[in-house]
């Protein structure tokens, strides 16, 4: 099949069968190091604390996970002044901007920051490159919760640049001053040539001191480009508002699948995608829990696409220490 790292697992009923209708199984994909750190935080704040704890905005992006968390207790606000004074608040894996620690320290609040650790290095990023004056062309896509965290740490001296298009309206102070920083959930190659362009108007801009995209966007981007182009279609499992989710289908249809959808659950899947269809291929966002993939699994099973063969491109080991707040207390 010319795809490295493929290997083969039978699944449900069909499996075995001669029709070579087949799954192909992307592998990294689901649970980042960030989210699992951010959900468990979660987790552990009410089984120390007890319910209500509550979460400024949604923790991950999922809607499967906001809405378990939400049944075991957790009470999700838009902003801090909805939370009662003295209460605990998890700020969510996206990060906020220092107005929120303000606004939540003059309400007494409790905080437990699960921000992303690669989230917070952007942030301190911006917040570097602010005290040295430079004009920061932060590459994002406006209104996400991430972007509009990191703007806030220097909000004098950062630009949103919002895709390839939106380059020429971009302007400067000082063009030896310059440099761009990144959404942590982008596509790779859109970003690329985002700065492609920005290098173009400005070519002494500057690059971050280390890559901004989230190795995991990474990794699940490189998996579903090595499937994409033997698929007539890919689903991706992942909610509408998750950004890395959305990227993996735009990237699915730019590698060469025929189509690309996203679905929440397995009963999402319409069964006229699959008409005519050999081979799917099948991945999940940084927010996914693997249970979702499961089940969408076996709902292919049902349609005969019983073989499931995995392409795997990278193995992550990489694990966050929970926040100091809900560690446990150490014997």
């Amino acid at each position: 099949m010319g795809i490295p790292g493929a290997s083969h697992t039978a699944l449900g009923p069909g499996a075995g069968d001669v029709t070579g209708k087949r799954v192909l199984l992307a592998e990294p994909r689901g649970y980042c190091a960030g989210v699992d750190r951010a959900v468990e935080t979660v987790e552990r704040a009410l089984e120390k604390h007890g319910a209500p704890v509550y979460v400024r905005h949604e923790i991950v992006h999922n809607r499967h996970v906001v809405e378990t968390l939400a049944k075991a207790g957790a009470i999700f606000v838009d902003e801090t002044d909805e939370v009662p004074e003295g209460a605990i608040v998890v700020f969510s894996a996206h990060g906020v901007a220092p107005t929120v620690h303000t606004s939540a320290a003059e309400r007494d609040l409790k905080v437990i920051d699960a921000t992303c650790p690669l989230v917070t290095k952007v942030h301190n990023e911006a917040k570097r490159f602010a005290r040295d004056d430079y004009d920061i062309l932060l590459i994002g896509h406006e209104g996400h919760e991430e972007v509009i965290g990191t703007a806030g740490e220097a909000p004098d001296h950062v630009q949103l640049v919002d895709g390839p298009d939106s380059v020429d309206d971009v302007v400067v102070r000082d063009e030896d001053k310059v440099i761009w920083l990144s959404q942590t959930t982008l596509s790779v190659d859109e970003t690329m040539e985002t700065v492609h362009r920005l290098r173009e108007r400005f070519p002494k801009l500057q690059d971050p001191p280390s890559d901004d995209i989230c190795y995991a966007t990474q990794n699940r981007q490189v998996a579903v480009k090595a499937m994409a182009p033997e698929c007539e279609l890919v689903i991706v499992v992942g909610s509408r508002n998750s950004s890395n989710s959305v990227r993996l289908v735009e990237v699915a249809l730019g590698a060469g699948s025929d189509a690309a959808h996203l679905v929440d659950y397995a009963e999402d899947i319409d069964p006229r995608w699959l008409d005519g269809v050999t081979t799917v291929g099948v991945t999940s966002g940084a927010s996914v829990p693997e249970v979702l993939v499961r089940g969408v699994l076996e709902r292919l099973a049902e349609f005969g696409y019983g073989v499931v063969q995995s392409v795997t491109t990278a193995n992550e080991t990489l694990v966050f220490a929970l926040p100091r707040e809900i560690r446990p207390a150490r014997k």
